[in-house]
């Protein structure tokens, strides 16, 4: 089997080449012409044409015409799901490999997906490299990831798809291709780790395919297949090949863009989009398996760099992070592992600022209450309740948003993270019950304690409900019947509280470093 790209002819490369000519004499215009290990793509004023190389690699074959074409319609369908802006057409290649011509008359020699050509840097792996990438971008990111897992179409129960020995077999197979080319002891210790968590996952991974779990998703989500197309953030160029690729458990999805974030030094941005995705998706109960789909994608990214290498593609021109470090270090698990912490403090305090900071900063997972609430009732994070003629405030209702709080940080603990949950916690019974969570899980628990005056509280509950862009709805009149009956901090809790005054510049680094320390 050839994996090096060599059964690329030279009849293949003159027609690619005479292709171009064609190209620029048709437009005027100059064609770059840029290469992956399993593509051609030939830029060309506002539009690029990507056609398939005749290759043969472990995961695909291109070598016949058909199925080039197959794939080529496949390419354009699929991505049309996620980027209709940029997939246009598929057209074909008529004429001979020394006179080529898009649409021209006769049976088809070739053909290649015609796509509207976005601007150079936009590629967000390229504007990571320029240092310009924003938590913002990759938020909208993984919320529209979020929003297309919930409307793809749900793997069948007679499909092999996301079964556990088919994850399993995937993560080994990676392993065995890389022997070649790795460190041998690091891929050692992580076949170990693999097989190990494999055996330990397969409950999970069962109980997510029979939840409808496994999905019709994207497949190859790093940053170099995300791309800024005026005020959006677009995935492309998704999985087309290979229906088991595509076929897979939604975290395994968001995984590749999270991996991705960590292997090139910028954790704070994963750990954003990873709490961007779950305010959206609510799929707290997929956080045990992130970690081994992460490892999972950073050795597949190793496998495919390394191949790109070898047959002097370009089409990524960024630095290449060592995927293979990123792996061994995923496997370590959370700086100062599993610890919960709640938030304390009046509406308005700065709990959700200094929740999101802190999340970024220690690689921890969020739960906000004001967000699981309205998931509960069915309401979007930005929905008003009172839009819907909802009460969401009902004793009932608070304790199942209690239940959800907790549920979710167990999930998020299991997996090895530590665990924020964004709530006011004004009542003693709601502090006391996740403080027994803690002592459940066997982890440290900490109480994140926000002060402000009245006056500055007053002053963001207007200026946050004026601005909407926050899933709180609280306002003057809650902030007043808080005042009046919050249970503040007995003496036992103030020994697990961090004070913080929100009126102050906080140093974030210190406050992380006070919450990884606490025992």
């Amino acid at each position: 089997m050839d994996t090096t790209g060599a059964s690329i002819t030279s009849v293949d490369r003159t027609m690619v080449e005479a292709l171009c000519a064609h190209l620029q004499a048709m437009s005027g215009q100059p064609v770059e012409m840029l290469e992956t290990h399993i593509s051609w793509i030939l830029l060309n004023g506002s539009l690029a044409y990507k056609l398939k190389k005749p290759v043969r690699l472990p995961f695909l074959d291109f070598t016949e015409l058909e199925s080039r074409r197959r794939c080529c319609e496949l390419e354009l369908r699929l991505n049309r799901r996620l980027a209709p802006v940029l997939y246009l057409d598929v057209v074909p290649i008529c004429g001979t490999a020394e006179s080529p011509r898009i649409d021209g008359i006769g049976d088809p020699i070739d053909y290649a997906v015609c796509m509207r050509r976005f601007a150079a840097g936009a590629l967000l792996s390229e504007q990571l490299s320029a240092g310009h990438l924003q938590a913002a971008q990759v938020e909208q990111l993984a919320q529209r990831l979020a929003d297309f897992h919930r409307d793809a179409p749900v793997a069948a129960r007679s499909s092999g798809h996301g079964s556990p020995e088919q994850i399993s077999k995937a993560a080994t197979t990676v392993l065995t291709q890389l022997e070649s080319v790795g460190d041998v002891t690091q891929l050692r210790v992580l076949r170990n780790w693999v097989v190990e968590q494999a055996r330990g996952l397969a409950a999970v991974w069962l109980s997510r395919r029979a939840g409808g779990a496994i999905r019709e998703g994207h497949g190859d989500l790093h940053l170099a297949n995300a791309v800024q197309v005026g005020v959006e953030v677009l995935a492309f160029d998704c999985i087309e090949f290979d229906p088991e690729l595509r076929w897979i458990d939604v975290i395994s999805d968001l995984s590749f863009l999270t991996m991705d974030l960590q292997a090139h030094g910028r954790s704070d941005l994963a750990f954003s989009a990873l709490d961007a995705y779950l305010q959206r998706s609510g799929e707290y109960a997929g956080l045990p398996v992130l970690r081994f789909y992460e490892v999972y994608r950073a050795l597949v990214r190793m496998l495919v760099t390394g191949l790109q290498a070898r047959t002097g593609a370009d089409s990524d021109r960024t630095k290449v992070p060592d995927y293979l470090a990123c792996a061994s270090r995923l496997i370590q698990g959370s700086r100062g592992g599993p610890r919960l912490m709640i938030t304390h403090g009046l509406s308005g305090s700065g709990k959700s600022t200094l929740a999101r900071q802190l999340l970024e900063l220690v690689g921890a997972v969020r739960v906000r209450s004001d967000v699981e609430r309205k998931r509960l009732f069915g309401l979007d994070a930005l929905q008003r309740s009172a839009d819907q003629d909802l009460d969401l405030y009902t004793p009932s209702a608070t304790r199942r948003t209690f239940e959800r709080l907790a549920g979710c940080a167990r999930d998020g603990l299991r997996a090895g993270f530590p665990v924020i949950v964004d709530a006011a916690f004004l009542r003693r019974s709601e502090r006391q019950a996740f403080r027994a969570l803690a002592a459940e899980m066997n982890v440290p628990f900490s109480i994140l304690d926000c002060q402000a005056s009245e006056i500055v509280l007053s002053r963001r509950l207007l200026s946050r409900g004026a601005a909407g862009t926050d899933a709180s709805e609280a306002d003057a009149s809650v902030l007043k019947r808080q005042l009046h009956w919050r249970e503040p901090l007995d003496a036992h809790e103030q020994l697990r509280a961090i004070g913080v005054s929100t009126e102050v510049g906080i140093d974030i680094a210190a406050l992380g470093e006070r919450w990884l320390a606490a025992t």
